[in-house]
């Protein structure tokens, strides 16, 4: 049996292989709500095999959210439209994730396939157009003229409301039968900024040291862990590297990585960047020297991004040789929805066990094309 497709468990969950698909914002929700939009598209993801599913970028508060169109879960009121696609990625085999929260300065800004805030006062209404002033470690804005706002310097008060506000949107995550969370402190968002000198100016207990600047992701995990079952796997995502020279360096998260563990974190998913300036070098497999570190340092299971997915002999490799635990794809999985499927047959497994009964149908059209060819 190829690494890829062996089953993982982690605490009470067990994934039925190391496949997962990434988070992508989708930029299609209104006040937070998940839509039919948000079904389809990460359904296909469960229909085509892989062993875990995480929904997108969540706002743990209305003002965490990146755009207007991102998910919310800071109402009890997104629970249902959540629960149902939660269910349908379980009925078809596969784990549910979603991805807790704030974007801090890198929030409300433009969905990305507009000009901009281009929306027309007709559109506002339809589409639940807003806009706000985003909050921060420090009052730097992520970069100028590229539609960011100076944001506002996070007090004590402010941050103790954002690590209620994840600590509750995890509570409604298992009212909803999610089987895993993964708090986002990656990409430059409102976590990964208290840990950046890049972004974190403060010289309070949440600024300066290393140990300062991460007290407030700590803070975080230590909430979400403590409200979260504990048959239940938690996850975090980190930016092991700023990939700039005055930035949070790989180093730094195989520290936070041994700290996060201690506090029940059970992976950590693995990716980088997320700062203006950054200098990044991209290619197949990119990141997984970065997702290795983390997994020697830390002794914790890890999951790898980043330009995965051409090759699924090379990403069982990876498994095999201990460089990551999870191959997660995003644009990937996009391009190819049932990816698993395929990465099976490229490895020798023709059993179909991840073809649902209803699209098995596809292995006699294989055989009949294969007999055409010949």
């Amino acid at each position: 049996m190829p690494q890829l497709f062996s089953p993982a468990t982690l605490r009470g969950v067990t994934l039925r292989n190391r496949t997962v698909v990434a988070p992508m914002c989708q930029y299609s929700a209104k006040d937070g709500f998940a839509t039919d939009w948000h079904l389809v598209h990460l359904g296909r993801f469960a229909i085509g095999g892989f062993g875990l599913v995480i929904l997108e970028a969540t706002g743990v508060v209305p003002e965490g959210r990146i755009s207007y169109g991102d998910l919310g879960l800071w109402k009890d009121e997104h629970i249902p439209a959540l629960a149902r696609i939660v269910q349908f990625i379980q009925s078809q085999g596969a784990a549910a994730g979603i991805q807790l929260a704030h974007a801090g300065r890198k929030a409300s800004t433009p969905v990305p396939w507009r000009n901009g805030f281009d929306e027309t006062e007709a559109e506002k209404h339809a589409i639940g157009f807003e806009s706000w002033t985003p909050v921060g470690p420090s009052p730097l804005i992520h970069a100028e003229n590229r539609n960011f706002t100076k944001p506002t310097e996070l007090d004590d008060a402010g941050i103790a409301h954002i690590i209620e506000a994840f600590a509750a949107a995890a509570v409604r995550a298992n009212q909803a039968g999610f089987d895993t969370v993964e708090i986002h402190a990656a990409h430059g968002y409102l976590l990964n900024q208290f840990l950046s000198p890049l972004a974190n100016r403060r010289t309070d207990r949440y600024g300066g040291s290393r140990e300062n600047r991460m007290r407030l992701v700590l803070e975080v995990a230590e909430a979400v862990r403590a409200v979260w079952p504990m048959d239940k796997p938690l996850l975090v995502r980190l930016s092991v590297s700023d990939h700039h020279p005055d930035g949070w360096q790989t180093e730094d998260s195989v520290v936070l990585a041994r700290e996060l563990k201690a506090l029940g974190v059970d992976a950590v998913d693995c990716s980088s960047g997320g700062f203006d300036g950054a200098s990044i070098k991209t290619g197949p497999a990119y990141q997984v020297p970065l997702a290795k570190a983390v997994r020697d340092g830390a002794d914790i299971p890890v999951m790898a991004v980043g330009l995965l997915g051409g090759d699924p002999k090379a990403d069982d490799a990876l498994i095999a040789k201990g460089h990551t635990d999870f191959i997660a794809l995003a644009r990937g999985a996009l391009d190819d929805p049932n990816w698993p499927q395929h990465a099976q047959q490229a490895l020798g497994i023709t059993d179909y066990d991840l073809w649902p009964n209803q699209t098995k149908r596809v292995k006699e059209w294989q055989r009949v094309m294969s007999a055409i060819a010949e």
